[in-house]
């Protein structure tokens, strides 16, 4: 094992593998593990493995396990690294066992694990590679990891788009994706063992930010981003509906995964190098903003120009809002990265599984479908308002304090 004590000239290429090995352990545990199952999804009901009800099963369980995988990533004793290699190894294996089987409830458990291991990818992932950028000095490259996750889904929106043949069954596709997760995990299984921990960070980053924010209460935080969590779920699940609606173009549909990918791969690396000198968390706070905007708008605009602006609101912000907020919450935790980290993702976890759980009970209470995906994507929006008000007034207070340090 190599053991770097303090960076030096070859800080940059070091914090090139960092974020290679990084973005590739997102691209594979999130890109492919956890929401290959959406392009997947209409293969399998072509293939009649599956119906409208056995996908939202499937679906509902990888959110619990997303959310107990996050409630228990600061328990599991193994360093981040360790544990990024063995989400990694069995995200491949459950990948590769959804397309060896064709029972549901079996393939329920499969995306319940699926979940749990995606959860402890992105907490590992994130502790780990920003731990490291941060010892380097390079806290700015956080935009290439995040990257990651975007870069995953457009990988595997491609992939879908080129296969999806009538002679190429789902369950093929599904063993196909599991080889290409294998193939692409080599790097971040090699670099972690090689680089397993980052020691101490080389700036003050940890003791207090480049806005002057001192390590604090990280509760409004977690309350953030699972508002967060609530929010973006309902326009990622029913805009795609809504958009069902006024284009039944199969062509369309195809390639709207693949360009939401690219779009979220984008925008982390554009943010992240404008956090040079912006603050992180008005950015956290606007981006909030931009995504109520983005899930009001089809509420009281039901269009095809509406839709596709809300989409590119939604997906341009919220592995922004990710990104951020993981960085923030790092920041925050005093050398606790963990911890933090896997209360921010239980908290967005249970936010996201409360999102169609509140929509379904305000469709019990309205007979309009249409009526109660509206409320409730107001719901959304209204949360979401709230914490960027939060957001912007607690830095307002940091701010103040700053000043009054120095005064």
């Amino acid at each position: 094992m190599t053991s770097i004590s303090s960076p030096n000239a070859r800080s940059l290429p070091l914090a090139a593998v960092i974020c290679c090995a990084a973005l590739l352990s997102l691209a594979v545990a999130m890109g492919i593990g956890r929401f290959a199952f959406t392009p997947l999804f209409p293969l399998m009901v072509r293939d009649g493995q599956l119906n409208s009800e056995g996908g939202a099963w499937l679906a509902a369980s990888n959110y619990l396990g997303y959310l107990l995988g996050a409630l228990f990533a600061a328990r599991v004793r193994l360093r981040p690294a360790t544990l990024l290699a063995l989400s990694l190894l069995c995200t491949v294996v459950v990948t590769a066992a959804v397309g060896w089987t064709a029972s549901l409830p079996v393939w329920a458990l499969l995306r319940f694990v699926a979940g749990v291991l995606s959860a402890w990818a992105l907490v590992a992932t994130s502790a780990w590679g920003l731990g490291w950028l941060a010892f380097l000095g390079r806290p700015h490259l956080a935009g290439v990891i995040f990257a990651g996750v975007g870069t995953g889904i457009a990988a595997v929106g491609v992939f879908c788009v080129i296969q999806a043949r009538p002679d190429v069954s789902a369950d093929r596709m599904w063993v196909e994706l599991a080889v290409l997760a294998a193939v692409a995990a080599l790097v971040p299984l090699l670099v972690g063992r090689r680089l397993p921990n980052p020691g101490t960070p080389a700036t003050a980053e940890i003791v207090q930010d480049a806005a002057g924010n001192a390590p604090g209460n990280t509760a409004g935080l977690v309350a953030c981003y699972s508002l967060f969590g609530f929010g973006y779920i309902l326009p990622a699940t029913y805009l795609p509906v809504l958009a069902r609606q006024l284009v039944d173009d199969p062509k369309v549909f195809g390639w709207a995964w693949p360009v939401f990918g690219i779009a979220a791969a984008l925008s982390t690396i554009l943010v992240s190098w404008g956090l040079k000198k912006a603050n992180r968390v008005q950015v956290w706070a606007t981006s909030h903003l931009l995504m109520a905007a983005g899930v009001l708008l089809p509420a009281i605009w039901v269009s095809l120009p509406s839709i596709v602006i809300a989409a590119l609101l939604v997906g341009g912000t919220f592995m922004v809002i990710t990104m951020v907020a993981m960085q923030e919450g790092r920041i925050r935790a005093k050398g606790q990265a963990t911890g933090i980290l896997a209360r921010m993702t239980a908290g967005f976890a249970l936010g996201q599984l409360m999102g169609p759980v509140v929509s379904a009970a305000i469709g019990r209470l309205t007979a309009d479908f249409s009526a109660a995906l509206t409320y409730a994507l107001e719901l959304a929006a209204v949360g979401l308002i709230i914490s960027a008000i939060y957001l912007w007034r607690e830095e307002h207070h940091q701010h103040f304090i700053k000043e009054h340090r120095h005064g």
